[in-house]
């Protein structure tokens, strides 16, 4: 169990206190010590309840919740508050946007306890009368919860990914489906998937017609299901589909299963289209499609790709998992990190990486236990140190700076040219419609400090949508500042998104594909990056960190200027 697991029960713990108006010097102190908990450089999970009790600022009781959350998952203290609220209430506590205070008013004042009760007391604009509350909270409410509903029973193709493999090996080892293939979003590898869908031969669909309805994992929808498809869920959650097809024309519904549509209406020759090809031929596999048709084979994921048929030769330049040369935009125990500055670089190391940029929190992240200036000159020591014991291996001074209303960052001009590179970020006031927000990021992107934009739109996928921005405003801006984009490669992120890499490389801005790692198993994600950068067609010339650690020097040091 990682740390933020942790301190995401806490806090559920802190915001009920909140929400029944308990003492507030009891809420601070609390929220302080579970603040303090990045700060102790310490996996939660891994230390006895006698060690978290003697590190200061912990205390017995907060030790005593962690022993107890290892255990069941919860803590007998939040258990009580719990008990004495409605479960639609809690659900409220999850709304981006407002918090357990507003929430209290609102189950207290309108007695609203469920998630439908809100939603109807917003739309009969009763909680805009509410004593400071309004139209617009109303509307960041109601926004909310339409963005909650839409994403009810997705998930991230990063979460399902492993799930889909094990499906795939009992469906192929144990109950012998003799041709198999992923089909729908799971093969073009969508950031968000609605379900898990396969297709296979007409003979394994039979059997396992009569197999599937034994498994205890899984659950069969027989009235969604059909003589050409089985529809269920796995572990109770997660929906499945698996469609069936002749093995002679397999390769036909696989490609029509899995191609989008612009992919489908492309000429392969003068006057053929894919979809022209389908119905005019049969083909046992998509690999068949390409070999008859003689066209490189095109993997569903990198069917997306602007003229990819007309130039298939592209997908050799695309950037992959080995041309990475180093980690940018990490975390560490200095803001709100797991692991140490050392730790991290020797993880990176363990990877095979050349150099690692360390990125913490600026210090308007008071949230994340962001750096003052003190605090910069301290860590700025202390990679200099670590820099001579890891030589060649190369540590850069990085910090994530917060992006202010007004589009400057959050040091002065003296303490930015301290760092080697700087991510400029946007995590507070996410509320601003399009030209007002777009307006920030061209502020950010023109201070010739900011080297690379940080998530540009602040989406978290599946919790919340990201502000408006114009986009092709904002690379245009990259482009004349000769500043990075990052993809974000947290899988909640996935951001920038893939659909504008095209737009950003035809104007000639460099990506980096940045982990955003605040915990050592987060650099892994860096694959989730590199999914979404070849979905976009990101050619390895134009990924800033496929460049050697020479070349990033060179790079970081002629821009200095």
């Amino acid at each position: 169990m990682e740390n933020k697991a942790f301190k995401k029960i806490l806090n559920l713990y802190t915001s009920l206190l909140e929400l029944h108006g308990e003492n507030p010097f009891k809420i601070r102190n609390l929220s302080g010590k579970i603040f303090n908990l990045d700060k102790l450089g310490i996996r939660l999970n891994d230390e006895s309840i006698e060690t978290l009790e003697a590190h200061a600022g912990v205390g017995k009781k907060i030790a005593a919740a962690i022993g107890s959350i290892r255990e069941s998952g919860s803590f007998p203290e939040l258990d009580e508050m719990l008990s004495k609220t409605p479960e639609g209430v809690v659900q409220m506590l999850e709304i981006k946007g407002i918090g357990a205070k507003k929430v209290g008013t609102i189950w207290k004042e309108l007695g609203v306890e469920t998630i439908d009760d809100l939603y109807k007391a917003g739309q009969d604009g009763i909680i805009a009368k509410l004593p400071g509350f309004g139209e617009k909270t109303q509307k960041i409410i109601l926004d909310g919860l339409d963005y909650k509903k839409e994403q009810e029973g997705k998930g991230l193709y990063a979460e399902w990914e492993n799930l889909a493999v094990e499906m795939e090996e009992r469906l192929s080892s144990k109950f012998k489906a003799k041709t198999l293939g992923r089909i729908g979003p799971l093969a073009l590898q969508e950031d968000i998937l609605e379900s898990l869908d396969w297709l296979v031969d007409r003979d394994s669909f039979e059997a396992l017609k009569q197999e599937l309805p034994k498994e205890k994992e899984l659950s069969i929808d027989e009235k969604n299901s059909g003589p050409f498809v089985i529809r269920g869920k796995i572990m109770g959650n997660v929906p499945f589909s698996i469609k069936t097809s002749t093995s002679e024309d397999f390769g036909n519904a696989e490609l029509r299963f899995s191609s989008p549509s612009g992919f489908l209406g492309a000429e392969i020759k003068s006057g053929l289209s894919v979809s022209a090809a389908l119905r005019e031929n049969e083909f046992k596999s998509a690999k068949d499609f390409f070999s008859k048709m003689a066209i490189p084979e095109i993997d569903p994921p990198l069917r997306g790709i602007e003229n990819i048929l007309s130039d298939p030769g592209q997908i050799d330049q695309l950037v992959k998992d080995a041309d990475l040369k180093g980690v940018l935009h990490a975390h560490s125990t200095y803001s709100d990190g797991q692991n140490s500055i050392e730790e991290m670089a020797k993880a990176c190391i363990e990877r095979g990486y050349e150099y690692f940029g360390l990125s913490d929190h600026s210090k308007s992240a008071f949230y994340a236990n962001g750096l003052d200036e003190d605090r910069i000159i301290q860590q700025h020591q202390e990679i200099d140190e670590i820099n001579k014991k890891l030589d060649p291996f190369r540590i850069f001074k990085g910090i994530e700076s917060d992006i202010l209303n007004d589009g400057s960052l959050d040091y002065d001009d003296e303490v930015l040219a301290s760092f080697d590179f700087i991510v400029a970020s946007v995590h507070s006031n996410l509320n601003m419609d399009e030209r007002r927000a777009t307006a920030r990021l061209l502020n950010a992107i023109e201070n010739p400090y900011t080297t690379m934009l940080g998530h540009p739109t602040g989406r978290l996928l599946l919790r919340r949508e990201g502000y408006p921005i114009n986009h092709k405003l904002v690379i245009d801006a990259c482009a004349s500042n000769n500043v990075i984009i990052e993809i974000n490669a947290n899988p909640w992120r996935l951001d920038i998104d893939w659909k504008w890499i095209s737009y950003a490389q035809e104007k000639g801005v460099l990506i980096a594909i940045n982990p955003d790692a605040h915990v050592i198993t987060g650099i892994d994600d860096m694959r989730f990056g590199v999914i979404t950068g070849r979905k976009g067609g990101l050619k390895k010339e134009m990924t800033f960190n496929a460049l050697a650690l020479k070349e990033v020097e060179q790079y970081f040091d002629n821009r200095k200027p």
